[in-house]
């Protein structure tokens, strides 16, 4: 397939640098190891380390003072939720608008669709179904996250730094403007209808997001329940090892349910828009960061830790 000049736009820029830019924070992270044990002394090595880590990863870092000025309580995920829970769903409601109502987009919602997608919007744009269910599941998974961490989890007091803090706000902002940035760069697509344009791929797509999602919930009420008793009540906030679930295969199952949400959404676009495959090659490496960190963790902290597990996908990494 040949890309045309809208496939480098700014908003596949931005996906595309930050996917690169995990994947070579992950590979860093494999190699440090391999480094002589001076540099583990090292501002820039302690830096580095300090920004990828956080909650039970980071509390084995030994940190100067002056680092831990940064550090936000890692409790405080809700708050990417919420704000993904409240932007992400007035951006549906703005569809919808669009599709019932024939009522355009505010000019700052235009103006930035614009800028990150190269492509001006026009009046006879045809509504599209992929557009309605991808912000729908969103929403879903962003309200269903926000309840688990309200409601579900249980957090000690692990930290997370003030960078990664700023970013998760940004990242459910620009998430759902990437939604719409993949509606806005939809090409061939003519139905008018939104019944018409149904086909397997949205419907293979729904069925993996209902099971990737039944997985995640799953793995985080087996992580809760390593830190409650039988009623419910927090006994401690030690760390234990995970069992039952996928936990039996990888140590972060929630993870690779969460790389499959997105795989998902990118079956309910059908499989056509290279942005949102660019979005889950970042989620890939950043999940792949994040849960050999934990892996290592489990393997170093737990010496009879099962061998057979993987980091977040079952058999392979």
């Amino acid at each position: 397939m040949m890309w045309s000049s809208v496939d480098f736009s700014a908003i596949n820029a931005l996906w595309s640098f930050l996917a690169l830019f995990f994947l070579v924070a992950f590979c860093a992270y494999k190699i440090s190891p391999l480094l002589p044990r001076r540099f583990e002394t090292c501002r820039v090595y302690i830096l580095f380390q300090d920004l990828i880590r956080y909650g039970k990863t980071k509390q084995s870092l030994k940190r100067d003072d002056w680092l831990r000025v940064f550090d936000i309580p890692k409790r405080w995920f809700w708050h990417f939720y919420a704000i993904s829970v409240g932007w992400n769903g007035l951006l549906l409601v703005l569809y919808l608008n669009f599709i019932i109502q024939h009522q355009a987009y505010p000019l700052w919602l235009t103006g930035m669709l614009d800028i990150l997608t190269g492509v001006p919007g026009n009046d006879s744009q045809v509504p599209q179904l992929s557009t309605v269910l991808v912000q729908l599941l969103l929403w879903v998974h962003s309200f269903r996250r926000l309840l688990e961490c309200l409601f579900v989890s249980v957090f000690s007091d692990g930290a997370m730094h003030l960078v990664q803090y700023m970013f998760g706000l940004g990242y459910y902002i620009m998430l759902g403007l990437t939604v719409l940035c993949c509606d806005r760069m939809e090409k061939g697509l003519k139905s008018s209808t939104l019944l018409t344009q149904l086909d397997w791929r949205q419907i293979a797509g729904f069925v993996l997001f209902i099971w990737a999602s039944l997985l995640q919930h799953q793995s985080m009420v087996l992580l809760a329940r390593l830190r409650t008793g039988k009623s419910g009540t927090v006994e401690t906030l030690a760390h234990r090892v995970p069992k039952g679930g996928l936990f039996e295969l990888v140590s972060c199952p929630h993870y690779f349910a969460e790389l499959l949400i997105y795989v998902s959404f990118s079956f309910v676009f059908r499989g056509l828009c290279l942005t949102w495959w660019l979005v889950v090659l970042y989620v890939l490496f950043n999940q792949a960061l994040a849960g050999q960190l934990c892996h290592d963790l489990y393997i170093s902290k737990y010496k009879s830790y099962p061998s057979h597990r993987r980091a977040f996908i079952p058999f392979v990494l």
